[in-house]
């Protein structure tokens, strides 16, 4: 929690309960429902929570924004972000049922009254929104064929409506289709921690 604290100085004390109450219950659920690797499951701020709010060090979503968390799994990087945007809408979808309820019941835990969970894969998901963010859920190109129908032509945002997605190792084939468009951020930008140093995100303007 202290990382947390360490790059977002600014967050409301409400935002800080419900950041620290992620502890216990992912800890909680991961007992039951395994979302994240158990041996992985003591560095969930830094690899999990912080890893998700790299996004918000990238982009401020305009109030009113709607955005899609593709494949969120248990809830990353939706449920940080939604902590940290209040006023911004977003939809957590997954095609494990056992996931997404974990993303469900956690947030309904902390009070978040922005988020929507979805059991559905992203192929039916029909509705538009101002960003899809995923957390290395599937090939970029994939991502981008899937999704692409899910963005919205109208812009709330100073950056154009995209994709968001957190990536490590070598994306040079992925990112192929993208050269020309793409930005690639070095989250080492962004956080000195160790576990920053391979990782990345990813943003594709498709408006």
């Amino acid at each position: 929690m202290k990382s947390i604290e360490t790059y977002f100085p600014a967050l409301t004390a409400q935002q800080k309960q419900q950041f620290e109450a992620l502890s216990d219950l992912y800890t909680q659920w991961n007992a039951r429902i395994n979302v994240i690797s158990r041996k992985d499951i003591h560095n969930l701020y830094p690899h999990h929570v912080l890893h998700s709010l790299s996004i918000a060090r990238y982009v401020r979503f305009t109030p009113g924004s709607v955005i899609m968390d593709a494949g969120t799994g248990g809830g990353f990087p939706g449920i940080p972000l939604a902590i940290f945007f209040p006023e911004v809408q977003f939809i957590l979808l997954d095609s494990i049922g056992k996931k997404i309820r974990v993303a469900k019941e956690v947030a309904e835990a902390v009070g978040l009254k922005n988020v929507e969970t979805v059991h559905a894969r992203a192929e039916d998901e029909k509705r538009r929104f101002h960003f899809i963010v995923s957390r290395a859920v599937m090939p970029l190109p994939e991502l981008v064929r899937i999704t692409r129908k899910n963005i919205s032509p109208a812009q709330v945002n100073a950056l154009p409506n995209g994709i968001i997605c957190l990536k490590g190792g070598d994306l040079t084939a992925e990112l192929r289709p993208f050269r020309q468009i793409a930005e690639v951020v070095p989250l080492s930008d962004f956080f000195s921690e160790p576990f920053f140093q391979m990782k990345k995100l990813v943003y594709v303007p498709l408006s």
